[in-house]
């Protein structure tokens, strides 16, 4: 391959930020095409390796300018990015910031543009360049990043995100993993899959490799037949998985000379834990982010354990507790700080020192009076939305306070609320006291942030753990000592093995449970362990020397935070030799690349802190393709989706069939479109004219002719194979509180909900799966999915695609979420928009019920019998169930199944 002559080539420097995506490009139709994007990602025993492949052609007949833009995860490292035009490569260089800087600033003294990239979503950064193409020329981008994947309440994460902006000839992803340990479970979820995408999706996976494959054709992507040339393709694909844990020392794996060895035992009982929770509720708290911390903290109090203990501590410009003491988390105690919580207030200043000092000083006086249980864990989290402003205002102060009075004997755990608080601030004040800092960023889901956190350490499984190896056999050693181990979570500790190594390669993990030492014994030979590497397939060579390298310079850079100046220049060496050695482009790197002669530009891509997102919004990050004739203004092509909803087929509800329409059911007005949701406009049946006789020229009111009310849909309808009656249509009257729906024991499934009579739709559902476990609760507002312990909130009619061992959840943008799999039945939420809006189930597959369902709804699927019709009045009978009889009428409702407006049906109806 060709290399452009020194004297040809111009320099860009980029510092890089770290992201997990899959690389988008916009384009302007027919002029830059995009005809082959690949995604191949390796994963070696969590270590990732992924190149992202990206080919385009000039199809105009003037110069244009092309911006590669790719969205990767945080925690990744760039590794590598490279152009080939016309059979030139331009290659990217990692350098030392502070040199690379120089060559940025003095193009920016000529007067030449920059380019930042930035943070652009929870888990995701930017990159982007730009280059000259010119008429009929191709260009190639490739960028390669590297990540150690970490496990999250029991499992790994893979996330890519899709965003080609059009349609793709030949587009590819491919996504290998092998886990010599085994895997347990793999599933997939995608936030863009539709029915007819999901057959260009094929996963296959045997006891340590699994291979996820993704190759729509063209006619796949297309978002609908009326726009051809608009791609369905823009949102998040992720691939979760664990592996097999038989070993309780954990697993140990070599490859080419060093090694890795992952803790994470099963089977531990939880330690218990007395935890004090720290609220800020100053005036800017006010609003949402202090109704969501209400509804957070009321779920966290909840999974308290009975064996913890517990206080609250509130705090604006003082500090106040909620008891003077921990108390036991009883069933009564519970619900009086359930009330307590309910009751707080946002107003006030921030005292944050005075704050955490009073959390300190509950738990030394709970110790000093021994009512802290022998064995137990003490934590301390906090949670704040803005700066010190009240008491003592210092940062470095409130840190060495606080770091004083803990003494290395409790943890804290420091929530961010938004981005008007100092990150780097709560992120030193946790790591010099045992624990982590994370931002809850303010949206609709910010309650559920915010328990999801809480499940990361509600369990601690063992503490004081430290990792012990022959010295003569290893060196260059990461962390081995952790302070506190959780559920769900995995300690991992890499090194080099020295020449002489033996044969076995041994390790002990020393810690305490909850009223016990433990040491943990492992071997590994490392002739086998070697050889279980050599696939070439599935693995990228000297992966765990790089992943020992990525770790090394992560923990290295973590370290930095909460150490003086002299020892973190130190780290900080040591952390920049090792980014330039593995060329891995950190926040101590950038990468400088090279252009094609006379084009000036030169672009700074920084890989930002976290710190330094604050007083910005985060936005869902789409990628662009930025495209115009060189001299020319620049156009941008917008990147948002289209207005008009794309229906999926329903097969087996009533019929078949697509749905299109758009008109309602005894509709009053135009339909207006807010957000998504679609809103009727109210005609009234009184209106006022002008008068012309009326002397006063007072509007007088003139009448409407009455419009017949519209058919309503039932509460519920439920389909009855093999009965006589092929549907029933029941109306629940007299519900009150929460009500069992459905109970069937044989299928492992439960659902739940709560009917408001009033309103004549459900205020919420939740379906219960034991296998795989999972609960679904929706609301009108969204979908939360939770499993493992995590939870996730879906909007409504956002596409979305998850595949399971043994159950698959799809939802389409007309708001139907279904749960099905081959041998069960098939459960509906659907987000109804027509008359009586609100959250409808539905069933189908019925006849897969067992002998043992029950439940308001199940009680129909058991010994039903259906009298004969009455001579007298064809359209009532009795229908028997289980003993009992109900009067049934034959009435016209509106069937919901198939969407929007709806369908007019006879239907035979009871009310419960």
């Amino acid at each position: 391959m060709k290399t452009p002559a020194p004297g040809r080539a111009r320099g860009i420097v980029l510092v890089l930020l770290s992201l997990a995506t899959l690389q988008t490009l916009r384009a302007q139709k027919n002029d830059i095409d995009i005809y082959s994007l690949t995604v191949d990602s390796r994963v070696s025993s969590r270590f990732a390796h992924t190149v992202v492949t990206s080919r385009v052609v000039n199809k105009a007949s003037t110069l244009q300018e092309v911006t590669f833009q790719m969205e990767l995860p945080k925690k990744a490292f760039i590794t590598n990015f490279s152009m080939i035009i016309d059979g030139v490569t331009y290659p990217g260089n990692i350098k030392e910031k502070a040199a690379a800087q120089e060559q940025y600033s003095a193009a920016v003294e000529r007067g030449e543009s920059a380019g930042l990239v930035k943070a652009t979503g929870r888990k995701t950064e930017q990159f982007q360049v730009s280059v000259s193409v010119a008429p009929a020329a191709k260009i190639t981008f490739e960028l390669v990043y590297e990540e150690l994947l970490v496990r999250h309440l029991g499992a790994y994460e893979l996330l890519l995100k899709v965003q080609p902006q059009q349609l793709v000839k030949h587009l590819q992803m491919d996504i290998y993993i092998f886990e010599p340990q085994g895997i347990s479970f793999l599933e997939t979820e995608s936030t863009f899959m539709t029915n007819e995408l999901a057959e260009a999706l094929t996963t296959s996976q045997n006891k340590t490799k699994a291979h996820v494959r993704f190759k729509p054709m063209l006619s796949q992507q297309q978002k609908s037949p009326e726009q051809q040339q608009d791609t369905v393709l823009d949102g998040n694909f992720i691939v979760r998985y664990d592996v097999d844990r038989t070993v309780s020392g954990g697993s140990i794996q070599i490859e080419n000379g060093y090694f890795v060895h992952y803790f994470a035992p099963e089977h531990l009982a939880t330690i218990p834990k007395n935890v004090i929770f720290v609220i800020d509720k100053s005036g800017s708290m006010s609003g949402r982010k202090i109704q969501q911390t209400r509804e957070a903290l009321i779920k966290i109090l909840g999974d308290l354990s009975p064996r913890d203990q517990f206080n609250l501590i509130s705090f604006s410009g003082e500090a106040t507790p909620w008891k003077p003491q921990l108390v036991a988390a009883s069933a009564e105690n519970v619900n009086e700080a359930k009330s307590y919580a309910t009751a707080i207030q946002a107003q006030g200043g921030t005292n944050i020192n005075d704050a955490i000092l009073m959390a300190v000083q509950l738990l030394e006086r709970a110790n000093r009076e021994e009512l802290l249980p022998a064995g137990s864990v003490t934590l301390i989290i906090l949670l704040t939305d803005g700066d010190p402003t009240v008491g003592e205002t210092n940062p470095s102060k409130i840190q060495k306070n606080v770091q004083e009075a803990i003494d290395g004997q409790h943890s804290l755990f420091c929530l961010g609320f938004g981005f008007d608080v100092s990150y780097a601030f709560l992120e030193k004040l946790a790591l010099d006291n045992g624990g982590l800092a994370r931002r809850i960023y303010e949206d609709s889901d910010s309650a559920l942030q915010l328990q999801d956190f809480y499940q990361e350490v509600a369990n601690p499984l063992m503490t004081s753990v430290a990792f012990e190896y022959p010295s003569n056999t290893v060196e260059a050693v990461t962390q081995d000592a952790f302070r506190l181990f959780f559920k769900g979570s995995e300690l991992v500790v890499a090194g080099k093995l020295r020449n002489q190594s033996p044969d076995v390669f041994s390790a002990k993990v020393r810690g305490q449970l909850h009223m016990e030492n433990i040491t943990f014994v492992t071997e590994s030979r490392v002739a086998e362990q070697e050889e279980a590497f050599w696939s070439p397939r599935y693995i990228f060579h000297s992966f765990m020397e790089r992943l020992w390298a990525y770790l090394t310079i992560q923990q290295l850079l973590e370290q930095t935070v909460s150490t003086l100046d002299a020892e973190k220049q130190a780290l900080e060496a040591r952390a920049l030799n090792l980014s330039l050695s593995y060329s891995f482009v950190t926040p101590l790197t950038s990468m400088v690349i090279t252009k094609p002669e006379g084009q000036e530009q030169s672009q700074v891509a920084e890989k930002p802190v976290e710190n330094e997102n604050r007083h910005r919004n985060v936005h869902s990050g789409h990628t662009l393709f930025r495209y115009h004739p060189l001299g020319g203004k620049a156009s941008r092509v917008s990147g948002g989706s289209s207005a008009d909803p794309v229906f999926s087929k329903r097969r087996g509800w009533r019929g078949q069939g697509s749905l299109r329409g758009t008109a309602r059911v005894g509709q009053g007005g135009p339909i207006s479109q807010q957000g998504g949701v679609q809103e009727e406009s109210i005609v009234p049946a009184l209106n006022f004219s002008q008068n012309v006789g009326n002397n006063h020229g007072i509007p007088t009111p003139r009448t409407t002719p009455a419009v017949p009310a519209p058919i309503q849909p039932p509460s519920v309808i439920l389909p009855l194979p093999g009965q006589s009656v092929d549907r029933l249509c029941v109306d629940l009257k007299h519900s009150q509180g929460s009500t069992n729906l459905l109970s069937d024991p044989g299928q492992g499934i439960e659902v739940t909900g709560h009917y408001e009579t009033e309103k004549a739709h459900f205020s919420w559902i939740e379906v219960t799966v034991k296998k795989p476990q999972l609960q679904v609760r929706a609301s009108p507002e969204h979908v939360v999915v939770t499993r493992n312990r995590r939870s996730s909130a879906y909007k409504w009619k956002k596409t979305l695609y998850s595949v399971m061992p043994g159950l698959k959840m799809t939802m389409d943008k007309a708001g139907l979420l279904l749960l099905s799999s081959p041998d069960r039945v098939t459960i509906g939420l659907l987000s109804w928009d027509g008359p009586g809006a609100g959250l409808r189930l539905l069933l189908r597959d019925t006849d897969r019920f067992s002998s043992h369902v029950s439940g308001t709804l199940g009680q129909f699927y058991q010994d039903v019998l259906w009298e004969p019709l009455a001579a007298a009045d064809d359209s009532k009978r009795t229908l028997r169930v289980q003993g009992r009889d109900h009067s049934a009428a034959r009435e016209l409702k509106l069937d919901y199944q198939e969407g929007p407006p709806g369908m007019e049906i006879s239907c035979w109806s009871v009310e419960l």
